[in-house]
């Protein structure tokens, strides 16, 4: 038999394969983080949830001097830690400075130690920055926050060090718990704050 086309174009030009298929496009956006505290974490925790672009919140322990803290040593102000939130989020869908203007609205920063009963160094108002950009971003927005408040803001602005995450029982507590006493009256209500602004931007 005589050989075939295919087979004189195999030997011409070597063996023939089939187009490789698409390789897989590499993913664009590329998250960021910055650590907050203003009170208990479960009320930034489940806000900040909720904002567009922010694709995980972490709580946790940030600001003191003692590796791994405890809750227990926390709240017993033996660690200088506060509670913090790591907010993790794409900042092509929603920019620092945003989260900052959410920052200053959902707790009051001119309340040295604590948000309203939650009394403690631990509920200090306190942005931890990781960088010269999130620094200078952090020292922006209080100065024009400050604009806002005839009382002056105590939040601290100091470089991040380390951020100790908080125990499993704590993560996505408003959520696992929405009928706890706390979160009926406390956190839901930094929630509804929220949900307010956010409709409100989105006009």
């Amino acid at each position: 038999m005589k050989p075939s086309i295919l087979f004189l174009l195999m030997a011409l030009f070597g063996s023939i394969s089939a187009p490789a298929a698409d390789a897989p496009k590499a993913a664009t956006s590329k998250t960021e983080s910055i650590v907050l505290g203003g009170g208990c974490f479960w009320c930034l925790e489940a806000s900040f949830e909720l904002v567009p672009g922010v694709k995980n919140v972490v709580n946790g322990y940030a600001g003191g001097h003692t590796a791994n803290p405890t809750y227990e040593q926390v709240c017993a102000h033996e660690t200088g830690h506060a509670e913090v939130v790591r907010i993790e989020y794409d900042p092509a869908e929603v920019s620092l400075e945003t989260l900052l203007n959410y920052f200053w609205m959902i707790h009051d920063p001119t309340s040295l130690n604590r948000q309203g009963n939650d009394e403690g160094p631990q509920y200090r108002s306190i942005i931890l920055y990781a960088n010269d950009a999130q620094k200078e971003a952090a020292l922006k927005s209080k100065e024009a926050a400050q604009a806002k408040y005839s009382d002056p803001i105590t939040t601290e602005i100091v470089p991040l060090k380390a951020f100790y995450e908080a125990e499993e029982y704590h993560q996505d507590y408003f959520r696992k718990n929405p009928n706890q006493g706390y979160c009926q009256y406390v956190v839901k209500a930094k929630v509804d704050k929220m949900k307010k602004a956010l409709k409100t931007a989105a006009h």
